[in-house]
């Protein structure tokens, strides 16, 4: 592989591949809110968060970091009272008792409002505004969770990703990212990724020199850790100490999908622990990991082994993603087990054909699973992705895969997987719209 574009799919996955606490749609809401308090120089006296409909279906029911409270009230207060817009996608772990009383009586006082951003394109966009005094502030991220495309103070623009008029020296925190937008309600994706397929998907995984791709063990610690802690006690609905009761066995089956699990039950119920994100999502990241680093660690693989497969994962769900877009109808837990269940059947010994038999094994089975906004129950459905992930990594090695006369599966990998997401990111539009329409109704 050419190395400038080995060095590209690095940077690419250094970016995407990164640690969050807590439901990253309302986190990301907080992000601007606490940017906005920064331009401000104090807390606002209110807050008005416009909000693209993706995202206020995403930030309606998941628990809050350090909060014990779900939903976007208590996001947008802790943004304005304890946010640090450094942290990025951590934006809120400097929160403490004290400090949530303080943004329970900013609810109380009905210093906020939310609405749904009217004639919105982009699926992922959230507009702050604040007003302290005399004074207003304006943020607005577009496109990606920690991707800021404005900044204004008092109507004075002081930063537009259009004219990058901005120093870069003043964008704070390393996770912030800023790329040139052709207008700040629309975010089309960064120019400058490298373009993937399945083929340079694999050949960086199983070419590229072990030493360049340890950084990603660090998923491993984050989100091993995360499910550690989250099996000491009972989170959400508990979905992990069902699946370790013995009724399903004791195995490394059993295993992949209760420790998969345990981290995604304290995301979801607002654990304040991080856990490594993929493409702007927690639940992504846990599952396109824990999976393929239980199955490696019981069966006893190598560390090269388990590298391998983990970068295998992790940019396969990149790739996906990068025609699906950030948020759709389609639940992302479909894209991280297709991941996965491609780094399982690598350690299984498979081939490149197998590992394209297992995406097309994955395509043809769960392709559809709706997302009905963030939530404790979003356990079912990544503990349904790896059991699917397993399943079809097994037939895989056997040979056995979806052929091109069913559904929507094709002869190339590539178009199979354009198949899942053109029907993620437009066919499931009315889906997505009538999702939203009865969340909001009930």
């Amino acid at each position: 592989m050419d190395i400038g574009l080995r060095s590209k799919i690095i940077s690419l996955m250094e970016r995407e591949v990164i640690p969050a606490i807590g439901c990253t749609e309302p986190i990301s809401v907080a992000l601007a809110v606490a940017k906005v308090k920064e331009l401000l120089g104090m807390v606002p006296d209110f807050i008005d968060v416009q909000l693209s409909a993706n995202v206020l279906k995403n930030a309606m029911g998941v628990g809050i970091p350090g909060t014990g409270m779900y939903g976007l009230p208590i996001a947008i207060a802790m943004g304005a009272i304890a946010g640090k817009s450094e942290y990025g996608l951590e934006v809120l772990k400097d929160s403490n008792p004290d400090l949530l009383e303080m943004g329970k009586r900013f609810i109380l006082d009905k210093k906020l409002k939310v609405s749904l951003k009217e004639d919105c394109s982009e699926k992922l966009y959230i507009e702050v505004t604040g007003q302290a005094g005399e004074h207003t502030a304006r943020a607005i991220i577009s496109g990606e969770h920690t991707r800021f495309v404005l900044w204004e103070k008092n109507e004075e623009l002081l930063f537009d990703s259009t004219k990058l008029a901005h120093p870069a020296s003043h964008i704070s925190g390393t996770n912030i990212q800023t790329s040139p937008r052709t207008n700040t309600s629309s975010c089309s994706a960064d120019t400058n990724e490298p373009e993937l397929s399945f083929d340079i998907v694999c050949d960086f995984a199983c070419t590229t020199p072990i030493d360049d791709l340890r950084f990603i063990l660090k998923t491993v610690e984050i989100n091993k850790a995360a499910a550690a802690e989250s099996l000491k006690g009972t989170y959400g609905h508990g979905v992990a100490q069902t699946l370790s009761s013995g009724l399903m066995g004791n195995n490394v089956y059993t295993h992949m999908l209760s420790y998969t699990a345990a981290a995604c039950d304290a995301r979801m119920a607002g654990a304040m622990i991080p856990v490594m994100s993929n493409s702007g999502s927690g639940n992504q990241g846990i599952t396109a990991t824990l999976p393929v680093s239980v199955f490696a660690e019981e069966t006893g693989k190598s560390e090269e082994d388990l590298i391998r497969a983990l970068t295998l994962s992790h940019l396969m769900t990149i790739y996906i993603k990068q025609s699906l877009g950030r948020l759709s109808g389609l639940c992302g837990a479909v894209v991280a087990a297709t991941g996965s269940s491609c780094g399982i059947t690598y350690l299984m010994g498979g081939s490149r054909e197998q590992i394209g038999y297992a995406i097309k094994n994955m395509i043809g089975n769960i392709t559809g699973m709706i997302c009905d906004g963030a939530k404790p129950s979003c356990t079912l459905k990544v503990s349904n992705g790896v059991s699917t992930a397993m399943l079809s990594a097994m037939m895989a090695i056997d040979n056995k895969v979806v052929t091109a006369v069913e559904g929507i599966a094709d002869d190339e990998v590539d178009k199979t997987i354009a198949n899942l997401t053109k029907i993620g990111r437009f066919g499931m539009l009315e889906t997505d719209r009538m999702i939203l329409e009865i969340m909001t109704s009930k």
